[in-house]
Formats: C-alpha cells, sequence, structure tokens
C-alpha cells in the first residue's frame, strides 16, 4: 500500500532556505571521506571518486564514503543538486581487482562481509542510495564505467556520459552477478529486453548507444562531460524549487510500481504540500519578473511525514 501523507500534520512553518548567492561561495566539507572527495560551490556539491592511479576502481572504503557524501547532501539544505564524477581519465574502472582470485572470496560469515568487516554483506554497498537522496544527482561519467562504476551510474537520476570509453555490465564475465540494484534500475530505465542484453551477456557498449536506448541522458567528448553536467545542475540548483524536486523525484523513483489511480493520489497528495505556500507564489512572481526565484521551502524541514 502507497501511503498518502496527511496534508494537515505537514503544514508546518516554512523555513528558509537562501538564495543561492554570496553566502554559498565558500567551499565545504565532509569528514572522513577515504577514496572520495567532496565540494559544495553555489548550490551545487561535486563528488569525485578519487583514485586515480587505479581508474578509481572500487573499494569499501570508496563506498563507505560515497554514502556518508550522499547522506550530507540529503540533510544539507544549502545543497541543490549533487553532480557525482570520477578523478582523471575514469569513472570507476570496478571493483579493485587487486586481491586477484580472492576479489570476489566468499563473505567471511552469515552475519560479516568481507573478512574483518562487522557488516553483514550487502550486494549495495553506498547507502543512502543516490535515488535517496532529495536532490537531482546526476552522473558526470568522464571516462570508463565497468561493473559496479556502471551499477552505481545507474542509481542517479541522470548520465552524462563520455564518447570514446569503455561502458559495462560485466559482472557474469567475472563469476559473480551484477549488483548494487541493476536488476532493478537498468530495465525501469530501458526496459527488459535491453537490459537483458546488458546485464546477462556483461557486453561492452558505448556513450553513443547507451544514449540511444535512453540509458544516458547525454553522450559528449569525455573533456565536456563535467562541464555540461554542472552548467545542467548550476540551472536546476537556481531554477527549479527544492521541495517540488524532492517530491517529483520521489515519484519518479516510485515509478513503475504506481499504477494510474496510486499515481494520482500522490501527486494530489503533494500538490496540497506546496500549493498555496510561498515557493508557489514565489515561481510565479520570479518568471513574470524576470528575474531568479528565491525559495523557501525546504525539503529537509518541510517533507511530509509519509512521503
Amino acid at each position: 500500500m502507497i501511503s498518502v501523507p496527511h496534508c494537515e500534520q505537514i503544514r508546518r512553518a516554512p523555513t528558509a532556505v537562501c538564495a543561492i548567492g554570496s553566502d554559498y561561495r565558500r567551499m565545504t566539507t565532509v569528514p572522513d571521506l577515504v577514496d572520495v572527495t567532496f565540494e559544495h560551490r553555489d548550490g551545487v556539491a561535486v563528488v569525485t571518486l578519487d583514485r586515480p592511479e587505479r581508474r578509481n576502481a572500487f573499494t569499501a572504503a570508496m563506498g563507505a564514503s560515497l554514502g556518508r557524501a550522499y547522506a550530507h547532501c540529503d540533510e544539507t539544505d544549502a545543497v541543490r543538486a549533487v553532480v557525482v564524477t570520477g578523478a582523471g581519465d575514469a569513472f570507476c574502472a570496478g571493483a579493485d581487482l587487486t586481491p586477484a582470485g580472492d576479489t570476489f572470496a566468499a563473505p567471511a560469515s552469515d552475519r560479516g562481509g568481507a573478512a574483518g568487516s562487522s557488516k553483514p554483506f550487502t550486494s549495495s554497498p553506498v547507502r543512502p542510495t543516490a535515488w535517496e537522496v532529495r536532490k537531482p544527482v546526476i552522473a558526470a561519467m568522464n571516462g570508463h564505467a565497468i561493473g559496479i562504476g556502471m551499477s552505481l551510474a545507474m542509481q542517479c537520476d541522470l548520465r552524462f556520459m563520455a564518447t570514446g570509453a569503455k561502458y559495462g555490465f560485466v559482472h557474469n564475465r567475472r563469476g559473480v552477478l551484477p549488483d548494487a540494484h541493476s536488476h532493478w534500475t537498468v530495465p525501469r530505465a530501458i526496459g527488459f529486453a535491453r537490459a537483458a542484453d546488458l546485464l546477462i551477456s556483461g557486453r561492452h557498449f558505448t556513450a553513443e548507444e547507451a544514449a540511444a536506448m535512453g540509458l544516458a541522458a547525454r553522450a559528449l567528448p569525455a573533456d565536456e562531460v563535467l562541464d555540461a553536467a554542472l552548467t545542467y545542475a548550476r540551472d536546476l540548483a537556481i531554477n527549479t524549487a527544492p521541495l517540488s524536486v524532492a517530491l517529483s523525484k520521489r515519484l519518479l523513483w516510485h515509478q513503475p510500481a504506481l499504477d494510474a489511480e496510486q499515481c494520482d493520489r500522490l501527486e494530489t497528495a503533494y500538490h496540497r504540500v506546496v500549493m498555496g505556500r510561498d515557493d508557489a507564489r514565489e515561481g510565479i512572481l520570479a518568471f513574470l519578473e524576470r528575474r531568479d526565484p528565491i525559495w523557501t521551502l525546504s525539503p529537509t524541514h518541510d517533507w511530509p511525514d509519509d512521503a
């Protein structure tokens, strides 16, 4: 059953969210990140997978740090959009293969993950996921994305992909299977038949092919990918209402589980969250007055209880 928020419960006094401007021109950081860097400027957070000497091969530390960065972005009203990219010439070349034949060793126990870890094993090691972040998350895939690198990009809302790079869900060619919810994210993005082709075969594909099948929003030369993603993110940060975007994103990621009636119920309920409030007025006035809007509703403080 899809719950519908009780609008009387969520009509709190709005919490001010400052306009993008000098208050947010400073950099902010997230502590204790390993193999990941974070910067935030003018409403856009840039999260960078940072092992360029290993083409940003995925590690457990990278996964934990990426989750911390996502959590910070979700909880911080000053962050309006998120761009995830890779250092150097790759996005993420897959799992770190340094352990060779033991790369995909069995979990140490039913209770633990890899040897020495107290956390249960999971095939989706980044929490929260990108789709749980109440801000748009754009994967700026500046180069190769293989295996879990491709799977994690599929958890983002949009993908800008570099032409000339290699992409693939190669897991079945490595004796494991696609991970990080990719059996859910890929079919919902491009349909069963195309997803079956990519996931089962583990073949490589190009950015152009990804764009043609709807897996990528853009296919661009590698040196244009990050700039294009940042330009897109800055437009979102300035011109889209944060609470409206967060609710719309939540509805999008509910699909295709919702039928038409459930979608109507939630759209109606979420309209009641925003209609008649400051942002609904501000959006119209800013458009008519030909100026940047000053949004005041917050995904953190004005979020419906049941969303």
